[in-house]
């Protein structure tokens, strides 16, 4: 018989058979783990065909709501009286009642003299502006600048101002 010195050299050389069915165990639960999360994923290009067939027909009932809410006659909110209709009827009604209304007239539109004496905070240039510098145009159309004096703005500007002049 072998001596029990060698025979205790034998069993710790070798691993437990516990220790190996844990290896085979943890083996197992990894594919398992790895088939439930490849198992149910599609293969082949019949699924993107699939989904883009649904994504197409998505698409199209989606433009045909969007076309029908477009064009046709729909109430909103009956106790209100509030309807939907048709765009182009909606833009014929817009261009007739826009049609009927006269332009208003523009306000004055402030210079930047006029800004600089109603705004003391803002920074303005110290001193006559140079004579390279770029001077604001008066267009015909347009009132009169605005002087410092009380006594010019109280009065109308002139109905035909004339255009300014640059150096």
């Amino acid at each position: 018989m072998a001596d029990p010195e060698s025979l205790r050299q034998i069993t710790r050389s070798r691993a437990p058979l516990s220790t190996w069915l844990g290896v085979v165990l943890l083996f197992v639960v990894f594919g398992v783990i790895v088939l439930a999360v490849i198992g149910p994923s599609p293969r082949g290009s019949d699924y993107e065909e699939t989904r883009a067939k649904k994504r197409m027909e998505a698409l199209k009932s989606v433009r045909e709501d969007a076309e029908k809410a477009l064009n046709s006659y729909a109430w909103i909110d009956k106790n209100k009286g509030v309807v939907r209709i048709p765009i182009s009827r909606a833009v014929e009604l817009t261009i007739a009642q826009l049609a009927q209304q006269k332009p208003a007239p523009a306000g004055p539109i402030a210079t930047p003299e006029a800004q600089a004496t109603t705004s003391p905070a803002s920074p303005s240039p110290a001193g006559p502006p140079k004579p390279g510098a770029a001077q604001p145009a008066v267009s015909p159309s347009a009132p009169a600048p605005a002087s410092r004096s009380p006594a010019a703005q109280a009065s109308p500007p002139s109905a035909s101002p004339a255009p300014a002049k640059t150096p």
